[in-house]
Protein backbone atom coordinates (compact mmCIF):
# COMPACT_ATOMS: atom_id res chain seq x y z
CA UNK A 1 0.00 0.00 0.00
CA UNK A 2 2.98 2.12 1.31
CA UNK A 3 4.81 2.00 -2.38
CA UNK A 4 4.77 4.98 -4.92
CA UNK A 5 3.04 3.62 -8.04
CA UNK A 6 2.71 6.34 -10.46
CA UNK A 7 -0.67 6.54 -11.20
CA UNK A 8 -0.84 7.31 -7.61
CA UNK A 9 1.66 10.33 -7.49
CA UNK A 10 0.37 11.60 -10.76
CA UNK A 11 -3.00 11.47 -9.79
CA UNK A 12 -2.10 13.68 -6.49
CA UNK A 13 -0.05 15.93 -8.91
CA UNK A 14 -2.67 16.42 -11.18
CA UNK A 15 -5.50 16.90 -8.79
CA UNK A 16 -3.58 19.18 -6.68
CA UNK A 17 -2.95 21.49 -10.02
CA UNK A 18 -6.83 21.01 -11.04
CA UNK A 19 -7.73 22.20 -7.73
CA UNK A 20 -5.09 24.82 -8.13
CA UNK A 21 -6.09 26.12 -11.24
CA UNK A 22 -10.10 26.65 -10.58
CA UNK A 23 -9.64 27.20 -6.82
CA UNK A 24 -7.47 30.18 -7.86
CA UNK A 25 -10.08 32.47 -9.52
CA UNK A 26 -11.71 32.45 -6.50
CA UNK A 27 -8.81 34.81 -4.43
CA UNK A 28 -8.09 37.05 -7.69
CA UNK A 29 -9.49 40.33 -8.03
CA UNK A 30 -11.90 40.73 -10.74
CA UNK A 31 -10.18 42.92 -12.74
CA UNK A 32 -7.18 40.03 -12.75
CA UNK A 33 -10.15 37.80 -13.49
CA UNK A 34 -11.09 40.02 -16.63
CA UNK A 35 -7.39 39.79 -17.68
CA UNK A 36 -6.79 35.96 -17.51
CA UNK A 37 -10.14 35.22 -19.42
CA UNK A 38 -9.73 32.51 -22.39
CA UNK A 39 -6.71 31.36 -20.30
CA UNK A 40 -8.01 30.14 -17.41
CA UNK A 41 -11.15 29.38 -15.60
CA UNK A 42 -12.56 32.71 -13.95
CA UNK A 43 -15.48 31.33 -12.49
CA UNK A 44 -15.97 31.81 -8.83
CA UNK A 45 -18.03 30.56 -6.05
CA UNK A 46 -21.81 31.25 -6.20
CA UNK A 47 -22.22 32.58 -2.54
CA UNK A 48 -26.16 31.58 -0.96
CA UNK A 49 -29.01 34.36 0.50
CA UNK A 50 -27.80 34.00 3.30
CA UNK A 51 -23.92 35.03 2.51
CA UNK A 52 -24.33 37.57 -0.11
CA UNK A 53 -27.48 38.87 0.30
CA UNK A 54 -30.91 38.97 -1.81
CA UNK A 55 -34.30 38.22 -1.24
CA UNK A 56 -36.62 35.47 -0.27
CA UNK A 57 -40.21 35.28 -1.33
CA UNK A 58 -43.04 32.95 -0.20
CA UNK A 59 -45.67 32.13 -3.13
CA UNK A 60 -48.78 30.37 -2.90
CA UNK A 61 -50.16 29.08 -6.19
CA UNK A 62 -53.70 29.80 -6.42
CA UNK A 63 -55.77 26.40 -7.28
CA UNK A 64 -59.11 27.56 -6.68
CA UNK A 65 -58.56 30.39 -9.58
CA UNK A 66 -57.21 27.77 -11.74
CA UNK A 67 -59.79 25.32 -11.41
CA UNK A 68 -62.65 28.55 -11.53
CA UNK A 69 -60.72 28.99 -14.59
CA UNK A 70 -60.37 25.10 -15.85
CA UNK A 71 -64.22 25.15 -15.29
CA UNK A 72 -65.31 28.16 -17.46
CA UNK A 73 -62.85 25.99 -20.42
CA UNK A 74 -65.22 23.25 -19.80
CA UNK A 75 -68.47 25.37 -20.25
CA UNK A 76 -66.98 27.52 -23.41
CA UNK A 77 -66.11 23.53 -25.13
CA UNK A 78 -69.11 22.11 -24.17
CA UNK A 79 -70.70 25.30 -26.06
CA UNK A 80 -68.71 24.97 -28.97
CA UNK A 81 -69.55 20.88 -29.77
CA UNK A 82 -72.69 21.54 -29.49
CA UNK A 83 -72.94 23.98 -31.51
CA UNK A 84 -70.52 22.90 -34.20
CA UNK A 85 -72.72 20.01 -34.51
CA UNK A 86 -76.06 22.24 -34.62
CA UNK A 87 -77.82 20.66 -31.48
CA UNK A 88 -80.08 22.89 -29.47
CA UNK A 89 -79.27 23.58 -25.82
CA UNK A 90 -80.44 25.71 -22.90
CA UNK A 91 -79.84 26.46 -19.46
CA UNK A 92 -75.65 26.63 -19.97
CA UNK A 93 -74.06 27.05 -16.62
CA UNK A 94 -71.64 26.18 -14.18
CA UNK A 95 -71.36 26.58 -10.58
CA UNK A 96 -68.67 25.39 -8.21
CA UNK A 97 -66.82 22.55 -10.16
CA UNK A 98 -70.11 21.29 -12.18
CA UNK A 99 -71.46 22.17 -16.03
CA UNK A 100 -74.78 21.59 -16.72
CA UNK A 101 -76.84 21.71 -20.33
CA UNK A 102 -80.71 20.72 -21.05
CA UNK A 103 -80.46 19.39 -24.69
CA UNK A 104 -83.97 20.88 -26.08
CA UNK A 105 -84.26 18.15 -28.43
CA UNK A 106 -85.00 14.45 -26.73
CA UNK A 107 -83.87 12.47 -29.40
CA UNK A 108 -80.30 14.27 -29.74
CA UNK A 109 -79.91 13.78 -26.49
CA UNK A 110 -77.44 10.29 -26.58
CA UNK A 111 -75.83 12.25 -29.17
CA UNK A 112 -75.12 15.34 -27.50
CA UNK A 113 -73.92 12.63 -24.59
CA UNK A 114 -71.52 10.88 -26.55
CA UNK A 115 -70.22 14.38 -28.02
CA UNK A 116 -69.87 15.67 -24.21
CA UNK A 117 -68.35 12.37 -23.25
CA UNK A 118 -64.67 12.97 -26.13
CA UNK A 119 -63.98 16.01 -23.66
CA UNK A 120 -63.26 13.57 -20.97
CA UNK A 121 -59.59 12.54 -21.23
CA UNK A 122 -57.14 10.34 -19.49
CA UNK A 123 -54.94 11.75 -16.65
CA UNK A 124 -51.09 11.70 -16.95
CA UNK A 125 -50.28 9.52 -14.14
CA UNK A 126 -53.55 7.25 -13.93
CA UNK A 127 -54.25 6.12 -17.68
CA UNK A 128 -57.57 4.30 -15.51
CA UNK A 129 -59.05 7.79 -14.41
CA UNK A 130 -60.50 10.54 -16.05
CA UNK A 131 -60.47 14.27 -15.21
CA UNK A 132 -63.72 14.85 -16.35
CA UNK A 133 -66.92 12.67 -15.13
CA UNK A 134 -70.33 13.04 -17.01
CA UNK A 135 -73.95 12.14 -16.15
CA UNK A 136 -76.82 12.41 -17.91
CA UNK A 137 -79.90 13.29 -16.48
CA UNK A 138 -83.75 12.05 -16.41
CA UNK A 139 -84.86 15.57 -18.22
CA UNK A 140 -82.76 15.59 -21.07
CA UNK A 141 -79.52 17.24 -18.42
CA UNK A 142 -76.23 15.95 -19.03
CA UNK A 143 -73.81 17.08 -16.05
CA UNK A 144 -70.33 17.75 -16.06
CA UNK A 145 -67.99 17.27 -13.38
CA UNK A 146 -64.42 18.46 -12.43
CA UNK A 147 -63.41 14.67 -10.57
CA UNK A 148 -61.26 14.69 -7.55
CA UNK A 149 -58.07 12.95 -9.11
CA UNK A 150 -58.76 15.54 -11.94
CA UNK A 151 -58.41 18.41 -9.68
CA UNK A 152 -55.31 16.83 -7.51
CA UNK A 153 -53.57 16.24 -10.72
CA UNK A 154 -54.02 19.70 -12.63
CA UNK A 155 -53.21 21.47 -8.80
CA UNK A 156 -50.24 19.64 -8.36
CA UNK A 157 -48.70 20.36 -12.18
CA UNK A 158 -49.82 23.65 -11.97
CA UNK A 159 -47.17 24.04 -8.91
CA UNK A 160 -44.68 22.32 -10.98
CA UNK A 161 -44.95 24.17 -14.13
CA UNK A 162 -45.04 27.24 -11.88
CA UNK A 163 -42.02 26.18 -10.15
CA UNK A 164 -40.42 25.66 -13.90
CA UNK A 165 -41.54 29.08 -14.83
CA UNK A 166 -40.50 31.18 -11.81
CA UNK A 167 -36.97 29.50 -12.51
CA UNK A 168 -37.02 30.82 -16.17
CA UNK A 169 -38.11 33.96 -15.38
CA UNK A 170 -35.16 34.41 -12.68
CA UNK A 171 -32.96 33.04 -15.02
CA UNK A 172 -33.54 35.85 -17.84
CA UNK A 173 -32.96 38.42 -14.92
CA UNK A 174 -29.31 37.52 -14.18
CA UNK A 175 -30.30 36.10 -11.41
CA UNK A 176 -27.05 33.79 -10.40
CA UNK A 177 -27.87 29.80 -8.58
CA UNK A 178 -31.49 30.89 -7.36
CA UNK A 179 -33.04 28.38 -4.61
CA UNK A 180 -36.41 27.81 -5.91
CA UNK A 181 -38.45 24.73 -4.47
CA UNK A 182 -41.64 23.52 -3.50
CA UNK A 183 -43.04 24.12 0.63
CA UNK A 184 -45.78 22.05 1.29
CA UNK A 185 -48.82 21.15 -1.28
CA UNK A 186 -49.24 24.33 -2.95
CA UNK A 187 -46.33 26.86 -2.12
CA UNK A 188 -42.71 28.11 -3.43
CA UNK A 189 -40.21 29.59 -2.15
CA UNK A 190 -38.00 31.60 -4.21
CA UNK A 191 -34.16 32.76 -2.93
CA UNK A 192 -32.41 34.97 -5.17
CA UNK A 193 -28.89 35.97 -4.12
CA UNK A 194 -27.79 39.31 -4.93
CA UNK A 195 -31.20 40.44 -6.20
CA UNK A 196 -31.79 43.58 -3.42
CA UNK A 197 -35.40 44.69 -4.85
CA UNK A 198 -37.76 42.43 -3.63
CA UNK A 199 -40.46 44.26 -5.77
CA UNK A 200 -39.29 44.03 -8.86
CA UNK A 201 -38.56 40.18 -8.33
CA UNK A 202 -42.37 39.83 -7.08
CA UNK A 203 -43.40 41.97 -10.21
CA UNK A 204 -41.40 39.40 -12.70
CA UNK A 205 -42.42 36.45 -10.85
CA UNK A 206 -45.93 37.38 -10.33
CA UNK A 207 -47.26 38.76 -13.71
CA UNK A 208 -49.53 35.37 -14.89
CA UNK A 209 -48.19 36.55 -18.54
CA UNK A 210 -51.34 34.82 -20.29
CA UNK A 211 -51.09 35.92 -23.97
CA UNK A 212 -54.53 35.67 -26.07
CA UNK A 213 -55.81 36.63 -29.30
CA UNK A 214 -59.60 36.89 -29.36
CA UNK A 215 -62.09 38.52 -31.56
CA UNK A 216 -63.62 41.79 -31.22
CA UNK A 217 -67.41 41.06 -31.13
CA UNK A 218 -68.65 43.70 -33.37
CA UNK A 219 -72.35 42.41 -32.93
CA UNK A 220 -72.38 44.33 -29.29
CA UNK A 221 -73.36 47.76 -29.08
CA UNK A 222 -72.53 50.62 -26.93
CA UNK A 223 -75.86 50.58 -25.15
CA UNK A 224 -75.79 46.89 -25.41
CA UNK A 225 -72.91 46.84 -23.50
CA UNK A 226 -73.94 50.15 -20.88
CA UNK A 227 -76.82 47.55 -20.16
CA UNK A 228 -74.57 45.00 -19.50
CA UNK A 229 -76.49 42.57 -22.06
CA UNK A 230 -73.47 40.46 -23.38
CA UNK A 231 -74.45 37.10 -25.22
CA UNK A 232 -72.76 33.87 -24.32
CA UNK A 233 -69.81 33.18 -24.84
CA UNK A 234 -68.28 36.86 -25.26
CA UNK A 235 -67.23 39.22 -22.21
CA UNK A 236 -66.24 42.92 -20.91
CA UNK A 237 -62.55 43.34 -21.02
CA UNK A 238 -60.95 46.67 -20.57
CA UNK A 239 -59.17 48.37 -23.23
CA UNK A 240 -56.05 50.10 -22.12
CA UNK A 241 -55.47 51.44 -25.53
CA UNK A 242 -58.95 53.31 -25.14
CA UNK A 243 -59.52 53.70 -21.81
CA UNK A 244 -62.98 51.96 -21.68
CA UNK A 245 -64.86 48.20 -21.57
CA UNK A 246 -64.56 46.00 -24.54
CA UNK A 247 -66.14 42.89 -25.43
CA UNK A 248 -64.95 40.15 -27.15
CA UNK A 249 -65.38 36.24 -27.90
CA UNK A 250 -64.53 34.28 -25.24
CA UNK A 251 -62.91 31.70 -28.24
CA UNK A 252 -58.98 31.60 -28.13
CA UNK A 253 -57.76 31.66 -31.78
CA UNK A 254 -54.01 31.45 -30.50
CA UNK A 255 -52.30 31.59 -27.05
CA UNK A 256 -48.73 32.65 -26.14
CA UNK A 257 -48.25 28.88 -25.51
CA UNK A 258 -47.26 28.95 -29.15
CA UNK A 259 -44.62 32.31 -28.65
CA UNK A 260 -41.43 30.84 -29.23
CA UNK A 261 -39.54 34.25 -28.82
CA UNK A 262 -40.46 37.85 -28.14
CA UNK A 263 -38.34 40.85 -27.52
CA UNK A 264 -38.24 44.31 -27.67
CA UNK A 265 -38.69 46.70 -30.49
CA UNK A 266 -40.34 49.83 -31.84
CA UNK A 267 -43.55 50.78 -33.54
CA UNK A 268 -43.96 52.97 -36.17
CA UNK A 269 -44.08 56.00 -33.93
CA UNK A 270 -40.59 55.02 -32.80
CA UNK A 271 -42.02 53.94 -29.27
CA UNK A 272 -41.35 50.80 -27.24
CA UNK A 273 -43.20 47.67 -28.83
CA UNK A 274 -42.76 43.77 -28.36
CA UNK A 275 -42.31 41.50 -31.43
CA UNK A 276 -43.37 38.34 -31.37
CA UNK A 277 -43.07 35.30 -33.17
CA UNK A 278 -45.21 32.07 -33.43
CA UNK A 279 -44.40 28.26 -33.58
CA UNK A 280 -45.40 26.41 -36.80
CA UNK A 281 -48.78 25.25 -35.38
CA UNK A 282 -49.69 29.16 -33.85
CA UNK A 283 -48.55 30.48 -37.27
CA UNK A 284 -51.12 28.15 -39.05
CA UNK A 285 -53.85 28.96 -36.80
CA UNK A 286 -53.19 32.85 -36.50
CA UNK A 287 -52.33 32.97 -40.40
CA UNK A 288 -56.19 30.94 -40.91
CA UNK A 289 -57.80 33.16 -38.15
CA UNK A 290 -56.98 36.21 -40.02
CA UNK A 291 -57.95 35.21 -43.31
CA UNK A 292 -61.17 34.23 -42.06
CA UNK A 293 -61.39 37.79 -40.63
CA UNK A 294 -60.27 40.27 -42.78
CA UNK A 295 -61.84 44.01 -42.03
CA UNK A 296 -62.68 42.80 -38.62
CA UNK A 297 -61.02 43.87 -35.35
CA UNK A 298 -59.08 41.30 -33.02
CA UNK A 299 -58.03 41.50 -29.64
CA UNK A 300 -54.53 41.13 -28.26
CA UNK A 301 -55.09 40.17 -24.42
CA UNK A 302 -52.79 40.11 -21.52
CA UNK A 303 -53.81 39.11 -18.00
CA UNK A 304 -57.44 39.56 -19.04
CA UNK A 305 -57.00 43.16 -19.98
CA UNK A 306 -56.47 44.59 -23.72
CA UNK A 307 -53.23 45.35 -24.85
CA UNK A 308 -54.49 46.84 -28.32
CA UNK A 309 -57.31 45.74 -30.53
CA UNK A 310 -55.85 46.40 -34.42
CA UNK A 311 -57.98 45.43 -37.21
CA UNK A 312 -57.02 42.82 -39.78
CA UNK A 313 -56.24 43.99 -42.64
CA UNK A 314 -54.86 41.07 -44.35
CA UNK A 315 -54.12 37.39 -43.34
CA UNK A 316 -50.91 37.56 -41.21
CA UNK A 317 -48.73 34.29 -42.71
CA UNK A 318 -45.46 35.02 -41.51
CA UNK A 319 -45.81 34.30 -37.77
CA UNK A 320 -44.51 37.45 -36.85
CA UNK A 321 -46.40 40.15 -35.17
CA UNK A 322 -45.93 43.16 -33.06
CA UNK A 323 -48.05 43.92 -29.47
CA UNK A 324 -48.05 47.90 -29.24
CA UNK A 325 -49.34 49.88 -26.47
CA UNK A 326 -48.58 52.96 -23.65
CA UNK A 327 -45.21 50.71 -22.67
CA UNK A 328 -41.87 52.33 -21.33
CA UNK A 329 -38.82 50.77 -22.38
CA UNK A 330 -38.55 49.02 -18.88
CA UNK A 331 -42.11 47.54 -18.64
CA UNK A 332 -41.02 46.45 -22.42
CA UNK A 333 -38.19 44.44 -21.60
CA UNK A 334 -39.96 43.13 -18.49
CA UNK A 335 -42.34 42.10 -20.14
CA UNK A 336 -40.04 40.41 -22.62
CA UNK A 337 -38.65 38.19 -19.97
CA UNK A 338 -41.71 37.20 -18.16
CA UNK A 339 -43.47 35.99 -21.96
CA UNK A 340 -40.07 34.13 -22.83
CA UNK A 341 -40.44 32.61 -18.94
CA UNK A 342 -43.61 31.38 -20.28
CA UNK A 343 -47.23 31.50 -18.44
CA UNK A 344 -47.96 30.72 -15.54
CA UNK A 345 -50.80 28.07 -14.78
CA UNK A 346 -52.77 29.92 -12.10
CA UNK A 347 -51.61 33.29 -10.40
CA UNK A 348 -49.69 33.51 -7.24
CA UNK A 349 -50.06 34.96 -4.02
CA UNK A 350 -47.04 36.25 -2.49
CA UNK A 351 -47.20 35.11 1.22
CA UNK A 352 -44.05 36.64 2.94
CA UNK A 353 -41.06 38.37 1.42
CA UNK A 354 -38.00 39.45 3.24
CA UNK A 355 -34.52 41.24 2.24
CA UNK A 356 -31.03 40.06 3.40
CA UNK A 357 -28.82 42.67 3.01
CA UNK A 358 -25.17 42.46 1.76
CA UNK A 359 -23.96 44.20 4.50
CA UNK A 360 -25.76 41.28 6.79
CA UNK A 361 -24.40 38.90 4.03
CA UNK A 362 -20.50 40.23 4.40
CA UNK A 363 -20.59 39.74 8.10
CA UNK A 364 -21.95 36.11 7.40
CA UNK A 365 -19.02 35.67 4.96
CA UNK A 366 -16.38 37.35 7.79
CA UNK A 367 -18.12 34.78 10.43
CA UNK A 368 -17.97 31.47 8.03
CA UNK A 369 -14.13 32.79 7.71
CA UNK A 370 -13.27 33.14 10.84
CA UNK A 371 -14.75 29.83 11.85
CA UNK A 372 -13.15 27.74 8.95
CA UNK A 373 -9.80 29.40 10.30
CA UNK A 374 -10.46 28.43 13.80
CA UNK A 375 -11.70 25.21 13.33
CA UNK A 376 -8.13 24.43 11.12
CA UNK A 377 -6.10 25.70 13.33
CA UNK A 378 -7.30 23.38 16.32
CA UNK A 379 -6.97 20.92 14.29
CA UNK A 380 -3.72 21.59 13.21
CA UNK A 381 -2.28 22.33 16.95
CA UNK A 382 -4.00 18.64 18.06
CA UNK A 383 -2.63 16.94 15.21
CA UNK A 384 1.01 18.05 15.93
CA UNK A 385 0.73 17.85 19.59
CA UNK A 386 -0.66 14.39 19.15
CA UNK A 387 1.10 12.47 16.52
CA UNK A 388 4.29 15.04 16.19
CA UNK A 389 5.63 17.27 13.48
CA UNK A 390 6.28 14.45 10.48
CA UNK A 391 2.70 12.81 11.29
CA UNK A 392 0.77 15.90 12.27
CA UNK A 393 2.40 17.19 9.38
CA UNK A 394 1.83 15.37 6.34
CA UNK A 395 -2.08 15.47 8.08
CA UNK A 396 -1.99 19.06 7.79
CA UNK A 397 -0.62 18.69 4.32
CA UNK A 398 -3.60 16.41 3.19
CA UNK A 399 -6.31 18.63 4.90
CA UNK A 400 -4.91 21.97 2.74
CA UNK A 401 -5.14 19.51 -0.22
CA UNK A 402 -8.36 18.64 0.51
CA UNK A 403 -9.98 22.38 1.38
CA UNK A 404 -8.16 23.03 -2.08
CA UNK A 405 -10.52 20.60 -3.42
CA UNK A 406 -13.33 21.14 -2.00
CA UNK A 407 -13.18 24.66 -2.91
CA UNK A 408 -12.03 23.89 -6.54
CA UNK A 409 -15.27 21.23 -6.85
CA UNK A 410 -17.71 23.82 -5.92
CA UNK A 411 -16.12 26.26 -7.99
CA UNK A 412 -16.01 23.72 -11.20
CA UNK A 413 -19.53 22.95 -10.66
CA UNK A 414 -21.12 26.17 -9.81
CA UNK A 415 -22.65 24.88 -6.45
CA UNK A 416 -24.32 27.54 -4.43
CA UNK A 417 -22.20 28.12 -0.59
CA UNK A 418 -24.41 28.85 1.76
CA UNK A 419 -24.09 29.16 5.62
CA UNK A 420 -25.11 26.11 6.95
CA UNK A 421 -22.59 24.73 3.81
CA UNK A 422 -19.84 26.34 6.20
CA UNK A 423 -21.17 24.36 8.11
CA UNK A 424 -20.87 20.94 6.01
CA UNK A 425 -17.38 22.46 5.30
CA UNK A 426 -15.94 22.58 8.79
CA UNK A 427 -17.34 19.38 9.30
CA UNK A 428 -15.22 17.64 5.71
CA UNK A 429 -12.31 18.72 7.63
CA UNK A 430 -13.40 16.84 10.71
CA UNK A 431 -13.40 13.84 8.99
CA UNK A 432 -10.78 13.86 6.59
CA UNK A 433 -9.01 14.38 9.46
CA UNK A 434 -10.45 11.21 11.34
CA UNK A 435 -9.22 9.27 8.74
CA UNK A 436 -5.82 10.83 9.04
CA UNK A 437 -6.32 9.35 12.92
CA UNK A 438 -7.76 5.74 12.20
CA UNK A 439 -4.58 5.51 9.99
CA UNK A 440 -2.23 6.86 12.19
CA UNK A 441 -3.32 4.73 15.34
CA UNK A 442 -3.57 1.47 13.10
CA UNK A 443 0.16 2.23 12.08
CA UNK A 444 1.54 2.34 15.90
CA UNK A 445 -0.32 -1.05 17.22
CA UNK A 446 1.36 -2.23 14.31
CA UNK A 447 5.04 -0.88 15.60
CA UNK A 448 4.26 -1.58 18.83
CA UNK A 449 3.72 -5.83 17.89
CA UNK A 450 7.28 -5.33 16.58
CA UNK A 451 6.81 -4.29 12.65
CA UNK A 452 9.50 -2.76 11.21
CA UNK A 453 8.45 0.85 9.93
CA UNK A 454 8.03 -0.10 6.50
CA UNK A 455 5.60 -2.95 7.49
CA UNK A 456 3.87 -0.46 10.11
CA UNK A 457 2.70 1.67 7.21
CA UNK A 458 1.58 -0.75 4.69
CA UNK A 459 -0.27 -2.45 7.38
CA UNK A 460 -1.81 0.01 8.61
CA UNK A 461 -3.01 1.90 5.46
CA UNK A 462 -4.25 -1.23 4.23
CA UNK A 463 -6.32 -2.24 7.29
CA UNK A 464 -7.25 1.04 7.97
CA UNK A 465 -8.95 1.65 4.90
CA UNK A 466 -12.09 -0.53 5.38
CA UNK A 467 -12.84 1.36 7.97
CA UNK A 468 -12.14 4.41 6.16
CA UNK A 469 -14.97 3.54 3.69
CA UNK A 470 -17.17 2.76 6.02
CA UNK A 471 -17.52 5.65 8.03
CA UNK A 472 -17.66 7.97 4.77
CA UNK A 473 -20.06 5.45 2.36
CA UNK A 474 -22.77 6.07 5.45
CA UNK A 475 -22.37 9.86 5.76
CA UNK A 476 -22.68 9.95 1.49
CA UNK A 477 -25.45 8.16 2.49
CA UNK A 478 -26.89 10.92 4.94
CA UNK A 479 -26.16 13.29 2.71
CA UNK A 480 -27.35 12.17 -0.20
CA UNK A 481 -30.88 11.58 1.49
CA UNK A 482 -30.94 15.18 2.97
CA UNK A 483 -29.92 16.60 -0.34
CA UNK A 484 -32.68 14.58 -2.09
CA UNK A 485 -35.37 15.11 0.13
CA UNK A 486 -34.29 18.21 2.05
CA UNK A 487 -34.41 22.14 0.82
CA UNK A 488 -33.12 25.12 0.95
CA UNK A 489 -30.03 25.23 4.27
CA UNK A 490 -30.43 21.38 4.51
CA UNK A 491 -29.40 20.99 0.63
CA UNK A 492 -26.60 23.76 0.96
CA UNK A 493 -25.37 21.64 3.97
CA UNK A 494 -25.66 18.30 2.42
CA UNK A 495 -24.21 19.74 -0.98
CA UNK A 496 -20.64 20.88 0.62
CA UNK A 497 -20.65 17.58 2.99
CA UNK A 498 -20.79 15.41 -0.51
CA UNK A 499 -18.40 17.05 -2.06
CA UNK A 500 -16.34 16.92 1.47
CA UNK A 501 -16.72 12.83 1.23
CA UNK A 502 -15.02 12.38 -1.57
CA UNK A 503 -12.05 15.15 -1.17
CA UNK A 504 -11.84 13.77 2.36
CA UNK A 505 -11.14 9.92 1.26
CA UNK A 506 -8.94 11.29 -1.67
CA UNK A 507 -6.77 13.42 0.88
CA UNK A 508 -6.66 10.84 3.58
CA UNK A 509 -5.92 7.88 1.57
CA UNK A 510 -3.64 8.93 -1.88
CA UNK A 511 -2.15 12.27 -0.53
CA UNK A 512 -1.00 10.83 2.61
CA UNK A 513 0.25 8.08 1.20
CA UNK A 514 2.64 9.61 -1.49
CA UNK A 515 3.55 12.38 1.13
CA UNK A 516 4.84 9.41 3.53
CA UNK A 517 6.25 7.55 0.66
CA UNK A 518 8.42 10.71 -0.05
CA UNK A 519 9.19 11.25 3.22
CA UNK A 520 10.36 7.15 3.88
CA UNK A 521 12.51 7.12 1.20
CA UNK A 522 14.39 10.00 1.92
CA UNK A 523 14.89 9.22 5.23
CA UNK A 524 14.84 5.63 6.10
CA UNK A 525 13.95 5.90 9.24
CA UNK A 526 14.30 2.87 12.19
CA UNK A 527 11.85 3.93 14.23
CA UNK A 528 8.45 5.75 13.31
CA UNK A 529 8.50 9.07 14.88
CA UNK A 530 4.75 8.94 15.64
Amino acid sequence: MINLSRWKVGLVIAAVLLGTLFALPNFLPASVRDQVKGYMPTQILNLGLDLQGGSYLLLEVDTDALITEKTTNLTEDARMRLNDAKIQFSGLASKGTTVTVRITDPTRVQEAFNLLSRLATPLPKNPSARDIDIQRGNDQTITLSLTQDGIRSVSALAVDTSIETIRRRVDNIGTKEPSIARQGINRITVEAPGESDPEQLKKIIGQTAKLTFQMVDETVSPADLAANRIPPGSEALMDESMGRPLVVRKAVLVSGNSLTKASVGTDQYNRPAIDFAFNGDGATKFGNATARNIGKRFAIILDGRIVSAPTIQGAITGGHGQITGSFTAREASDLVAVLNGGALPAPLKFESQRTVGAELGADAVHKGIISTIIAFITIVVFMLLAYGFVFGGVSIAALLVNLLLIIASMTAFQATLTLPGVAGLILSLAVAVDANVLIYERIRDEERTGHKPIAALDVGFSRALVSILDANITSLIAALIMFVFGAGPVRGFAWTLMIGVFTSVFSAILVSQVLLGWWYRATKPKKLPI
